[in-house]
């Protein structure tokens, strides 16, 4: 007798793996293509997976960003400096940022550096090679281009530093302050001094009394302001006065200047106004002249049979006074004479222009011409030309011209 149980089916036993099983049956049913497959988000970006991308993202974008803002300018030392270089202490204050960058290390900043140098500065510094420290180079680049004035001697020039035709305070404030470091980078003056000292030559050295005042800056020595707060206070200042300005100008509106003009006439007594005036104080001189000349002679009619003395004190007087007339009178003369010349000239001005005859020269002499009285067709007295019936005798016509 078989077995019938063996021919009947059993079901599958439940195991503890049931999830795997299960997982496997859907694989298969996805692969005979009896079930289409559904994945959950779990399934396909773990929250690990996530977390990596996320942090791998971040680092990148952070290391961009670093190499991008401390990017150094070119600096060559050539003497004048070429377009689009800096000068030694811009690129100098542009390595102090990389220096103080904690992300990047030595062989980063050196290699910076060495991308940043040109001939002849990249020759100074190639003796070193590519793997020494970024103070190496620094040195070696500072002895060959860095100032080498000491402390005193930047601060002399500092106290002398003054405010330029057209500079606003805040641009003289930044000036000073960028020679302030200079003198403190070479010990010219302690750090705590170097607000106090860079007030004290603001005040000594800007123009705008106005603005000083306003912001009481003479009353802060004892207790400076510190840079920044110091700029902040003169730009704002410096948009107010700015504002103001924009604002009169679009109420008042632009001052136009007119446009004036002046029309000269020649008129004939104008030009002959100078000699009216110069020959009435002619007349007005000889009149004196002639006043003191009868009160001389009168003088003299009063000592006549007196005595024969030499001439009193009133009598030399009167001679003085008549010789200095009299040199008057020469020298308005003399200045009456170039006259014609100046009102020629006022004539040329105005645009006025009066026909003359050219004078004769040596070698142009003008013609001869016979005198009116007589015939100029057969020279005899009594009749003209153009009634004269005698026959043309032209060289008694000349002879009669001549005299």
């Amino acid at each position: 007798m078989t077995d019938s149980s063996s021919d009947i089916p059993f079901p599958p036993k439940r195991t503890e793996n049931s999830e795997g099983s299960r997982n496997s049956d859907t694989v298969h049913r996805v692969v005979t293509g009896s079930l289409s497959p559904t994945l959950e988000a779990k399934d396909v970006n773990p929250p690990e997976v996530q977390r990596m991308v996320v942090e791998h993202i971040v680092k990148s974008e952070g290391g961009s960003s670093s190499s991008v803002s401390f990017r150094l300018r070119v600096f060559s030392g050539k003497v004048p400096r070429p377009t689009g270089e800096v000068d030694y202490d811009t690129w100098r204050n542009s390595v102090e940022l990389i220096l103080q960058d904690p992300s990047l290390s030595d062989i980063h900043r050196s290699r910076r550096i060495l991308d940043s140098l040109l001939p002849p500065a990249s020759e100074i510094v190639k003796q070193l090679g590519p793997k020494a420290l970024p103070v190496a180079y620094l040195d070696i680049l500072d002895s060959a281009f860095d100032t080498v004035e000491d402390g005193d001697d930047l601060f002399a020039k500092f106290l002398n530093t003054l405010q330029n035709a057209g500079e606003k305070p805040s641009l003289y404030l930044q000036r000073l302050h960028t020679n302030l470091l200079k003198v403190m980078k070479r010990g010219g003056i302690p750090a705590d001094e170097a607000d106090r000292q860079l007030l004290k030559q603001f005040c000594r050295g800007c123009w705008d009394d106005t603005l000083i005042a306003k912001l009481q800056l003479e009353h802060k020595r004892n207790r400076p302001p510190p840079f920044p707060e110091l700029l902040l206070q003169l730009r704002s200042e410096e948009n107010k006065h700015f504002s103001k300005e924009s604002r009169m100008r679009q109420h008042l509106g632009p001052q136009r200047q007119r446009a004036s003009s002046h029309i000269v006439t020649a008129n004939p007594l104008d030009l002959g106004q100078n000699e009216m005036s110069e020959g009435s104080q002619v007349d007005e001189l000889k009149r004196q002249v002639a006043k003191l000349q009868s009160q001389l002679v009168k003088q003299k009619n009063k000592q006549t049979g007196r005595s024969v003395l030499p001439s009193t004190d009133a009598v030399l007087e009167l001679k003085q006074q008549v010789t200095e007339l009299q040199s008057q009178m020469t020298k308005l003369r003399v200045q009456k004479n170039p006259e014609p010349k100046n009102n020629q000239g006022k004539m040329k001005q105005t645009s006025i222009q009066f026909p003359r005859e050219n004078p004769p020269t040596a070698d142009h002499k003008p013609p001869h011409r016979p005198r009116p009285g007589y015939c100029f067709q057969c020279g005899e007295d009594g009749h003209v030309a153009s009634i004269c019936e005698n026959d043309p005798n032209p060289s008694l016509v000349t002879i009669r011209g001549r005299y």
